[in-house]
């Protein structure tokens, strides 16, 4: 929707040259028939609820706005259940730039606007908000590759020393064990998972809900799964452990070929975690420089 303290007529034109209203919707918008385009004056004088169920779901362009208009239709869309970004560059805009989910600031704008938003645009440039959110999706995109990286080796973990306490044997896992993997596998994992570049792909997905959580169902059936084919594989080399036996050094040998078996199973989960949500395969490589380095320093 534009607001613009612009005439119709201005308006109109900047808002089908820019393809906010589309040919035949242009001619409508000029006519005033309808609600694609209306004046601050008129909208101001609108009960809300006329405003939510007629206004809101077709309107384009609002012309002659008032400041407390552009606050008022904030509040609304929100109310509506709608997360709302403003833009913005006067000190007039500071309002509804501070009332929005995102504010957007211009670089050239009033010192009051940018205080109100929470981003500056500083090449004024609004194609820089595509870019905001491509990287914003691709970044959170890359923290649930970690977590989910992070909870499969720790959910893994916890069982395994749980389950050996249940069965009465020593944790084959000892503190200098976890540290090395907390301090090896999980900082590298992070500069793999963190530093894969932005996709275009996660701009044809619809935006998530605000109340989702970040860790959703498929991470978790991810986690499950994962965790339990681990746990399975190590299970069965911890059984043929026997931590009573006289010769120690056969029992260290095997706790060490149990420990390699652990890590090289986080090893392959961190490839798992960054193939997550691409539909591509854990062995694609391609455009992976990066990862396949700091993979190949942590093995």
């Amino acid at each position: 929707i534009m607001v613009t303290g612009d005439v119709a007529a201005t308006a109109c034109e900047v808002a089908y040259e820019s393809g906010i209203l589309s040919e035949s919707e242009f001619s409508d918008a000029l006519k005033g028939d309808t609600y694609l385009t209306i004046p601050g004056s008129k909208f101001s004088e609108m009960s809300d609820d006329l405003i939510l169920k007629e206004v809101l779901p077709v309107l384009k362009v609002m012309c002659r706005a008032r400041p407390e208009d552009k606050l008022r239709l904030v509040s609304l869309l929100q109310q509506n259940g709608e997360v709302v970004s403003v833009t913005g560059d006067g000190t007039n805009d500071a309002l509804a730039l501070k009332r929005a989910q995102v504010g957007l600031s211009m670089g050239d704008g009033t010192s009051r606007a940018k205080e109100a938003s929470d981003i500056t645009i500083i090449d004024n440039s609004f194609s820089s908000i595509n870019k905001g959110i491509l990287w914003g999706r691709s970044l959170y995109l890359n923290i649930k590759r970690f977590i989910l990286f992070q909870m499969t080796i720790n959910v893994c973990a916890c069982l395994i020393v749980l389950i050996g306490a249940f069965l009465g044997m020593d944790s084959p896992l000892n503190v200098t064990q976890m540290l090395w993997v907390n301090l090896i596998m999980d900082t590298f994992a992070a500069l793999a998972l963190a530093g894969d570049a932005a996709s275009d792909k996660v701009m044809l997905k619809s935006p998530r809900s605000i109340n989702s959580f970040i860790i959703n169902w498929k991470m978790l059936a991810n986690i499950a799964g994962e965790g339990l084919v681990s746990i399975i594989i190590l299970m069965h080399v911890l059984l043929d452990i026997d931590m009573n036996d006289p010769n120690e050094i056969l029992v260290l040998k095997k706790l060490t070929v149990f420990f390699t078996i652990f890590v090289m199973l986080g090893f392959w989960n961190m490839f798992n975690a960054k193939a997550f949500a691409t539909g591509k395969s854990a062995l694609h490589f391609k455009d992976c420089k990066g990862f396949l380095t700091i993979a190949a320093l942590i093995f």
